[in-house]
């Protein structure tokens, strides 16, 4: 396993940085319950009724699951990368904020999934969920390229090993969600399991894992 060093409280220079961006993932985690709806009184006349309207409505419960596991694992991986990095700099700043723009409307495509996962128009409501998620991993690469390239954002002691193992594990995501967002139009659940299945995967990533084989590699 390649070891990630800690740096001391009090000597980094992305802290108000880490602060924004904690407060932007609490922001986004916690707008996704205004997706769970109560089943409206004039509907209900008995207890069953309640149950049926409560029943009736678990896309919404597994979109909130699914995207509320998603976020928290982007915020894992997000600090894992800062864990690395002791400066900053304008760009850095900016595709920063770019990848917490994405951040924030996570809910609208997990509202679509929800409601129209069982209609028609379920494909479409997926591919924008999977499309979104490409972007997403797209800004991840630019903001881990931004500091990691020259080394000249990173902390002391970040071997060069390590630099290429988490570049690798950013690029992975890439063509899996495109495959997500193209398969979406033929098979909208499939793309949603392949998306849930990513999101394993960074969850294992976030937890030092290693998970890809050294023979992989971006050529």
């Amino acid at each position: 396993m390649i070891e990630e060093q800690r740096e001391s409280p009090g000597e980094k220079e992305t802290g108000r940085l880490e602060a924004f961006s904690d407060g932007v993932f609490a922001v986004a985690i916690t707008l996704l319950v205004f997706d769970l709806k109560v089943p409206p009184p004039e509907t209900i006349h008995s207890a069953g009724d309640l149950a049926n309207q409560l029943a009736i409505q678990w896309p919404s419960y597994m979109s909130f699951f699914l995207s509320f596991a998603t976020i928290l694992v982007m915020w894992v991986n997000h600090h894992k990368m800062f864990s690395l990095i002791h400066k900053s700099s304008m760009p850095f700043m900016f595709v920063n904020g770019f990848l917490l723009l994405l951040v924030t409307t996570v809910t609208f495509p997990t509202s679509l999934v929800s409601t129209y996962l069982l209609t028609p128009a379920a494909e479409t409501a997926c591919a924008i969920y999977a499309g979104l998620f490409v972007v997403i991993n797209f800004a991840y690469i630019l903001l881990w390229w931004v500091a990691a390239h020259w080394h000249h954002l990173l902390k002391e002691g970040v071997s060069p090993a390590l630099v290429k193992h988490r570049t690798l594990q950013y690029f992975f995501g890439f063509p899996c969600y495109i495959v997500a967002l193209v398969v979406a139009f033929w098979n909208p659940g499939v793309s949603i399991a392949i998306c849930s299945f990513l999101w394993i995967f960074w969850g294992l990533v976030s937890l030092d894992l290693k998970i890809l084989p050294d023979s992989f590699s971006l050529t």
